[in-house]
């Protein structure tokens, strides 16, 4: 966004006796992607915006086009006109941001390369010192608001343990940024988030079934107490790895981009007896009827399997876990995920949606009418 201000891509623009300002024509956005080599042809720049478009971060200055269109129409940044959304999740990811610019700018930083268990780990630090320095810098207000700020991030996945067993605490355990905020990223990198082989390999894919009760030799996963019986239908989840551990300080959620052993793709058969467009769930007088349902999540996650895509569909639902309490069934098409309009996107990003929210989850879905 900075990169097309200073380049003048970003300006006021009139079109039809209407001056937009703050915008950019499509078209030109896609030739500056590709002769400044963050896009190697049209379409793939054609896809990376429309990513930025189902993430919020660009739209249609009037809002009259849900798709990215290499065309001479006018689009703009949320940033540029107020309506970008600062969520919880946004304002986390902010925070920790700043807080990592101001920890490594400084001399003498907490942060350090560590070794525990002799593994060697960067941007180390202990809890106590985050604290410490917390107060210390003015960030927070007592020991308790740190506490607080730092489980916020660890729940958000910017820090975390080292080894991945424990909650954020004030004590001399050791933890770590996972995100390096300073690493300079290129766009197509998007495009390889949550590919759906990612999803489809992982053995805690949310978005298939699994067997739960992994080979020990498995170190994705802590031990889970024997006499504790977990009956599951894979839950879509914080992450893309889940701990599960009978210790009542095990945290639930992990980085995505460990690597895991080969494991058999899942894809079973769609629930779905015949094919639904949008069209159809839409049309007037059709045969759906939406519901809201407000699922809590518990520490394995929310308890139900997203498939398919325009529309995305309920494939399974734990019949013990938090969605099938809220009312939720297999075979209803999902509306919307916390407020975001979703009938026309794939399941992958529909996960990106969940899995980056709140662990209130709100969802409109439609039923057939019995």
């Amino acid at each position: 966004r900075l990169r097309l201000h200073d380049g003048k891509l970003v300006k006021d623009r009139r079109y039809h006796l209407r001056t937009y300002p703050n915008c950019f024509v499509a078209k030109e956005l896609t030739d500056w992607l590709i002769d400044h080599k963050e896009a190697p042809d049209r379409e793939t720049g054609i896809r990376l915006m429309q990513k930025l478009m189902d993430h919020y971060i660009i739209h249609h200055v009037c809002d009259e086009h849900s798709d990215y269109k290499d065309a001479k129409l006018l689009y703009r940044f949320r940033k540029d006109d107020g309506t970008f959304p600062l969520s919880k999740d946004v304002k986390v990811f902010m925070r920790g941001q700043s807080l990592y610019e101001k920890l490594v700018s400084v001399e003498e930083s907490i942060l350090k390369v560590r070794e525990e268990n002799s593994v060697k780990y960067q941007r180390t630090f202990l809890g106590s010192e985050m604290i410490d320095w917390l107060v210390q810098e003015g960030e927070v207000e007592n020991r308790q608001e740190a506490v607080e700020l730092g489980r916020a991030l660890l729940e958000h996945g910017i820090i975390q343990h080292v080894s991945n067993r424990h909650h954020f605490f004030d004590s001399d355990i050791l933890y770590h940024f996972w995100i390096n905020f300073r690493r300079r990223r290129r766009l197509t990198e998007l495009l390889n988030e949550n590919s759906s082989r990612a999803l489809s390999e992982s053995p805690d894919s949310p978005f298939c079934l699994r067997k739960l009760n992994p080979d020990p030799g498995n170190t994705s996963f802590l031990s889970v107490q024997t006499n504790k019986e977990i009956k599951v239908v894979s839950a879509v989840r914080r992450s893309s790895i889940t701990s599960l551990s009978g210790n009542s300080n095990a945290y639930f959620s992990a980085p995505p981009t460990l690597v895991f052993p080969p494991v058999p793709e899942c894809n079973p058969k769609s629930v779905l007896k015949r094919p639904v467009t949008n069209e159809e769930l839409l049309s007037p007088g059709a045969p759906y009827v939406k519901k809201t349902l407000t699922i809590v999540g518990d520490a394995v996650g929310w308890g139900f399997v997203v498939r398919g895509g325009r529309p995305c569909h309920i494939q399974a639902v734990d019949p013990g876990g938090p969605a099938a309490a809220a009312g939720m069934k297999v075979c209803q098409f999902v509306f919307s995920v916390n407020g975001v309009y979703v009938l026309h996107l794939d399941y992958q990003t529909i996960s990106s949606l969940i899995m980056t929210g709140p662990r209130t989850l709100v969802m409109e879905v439609m039923e057939a009418v019995e």
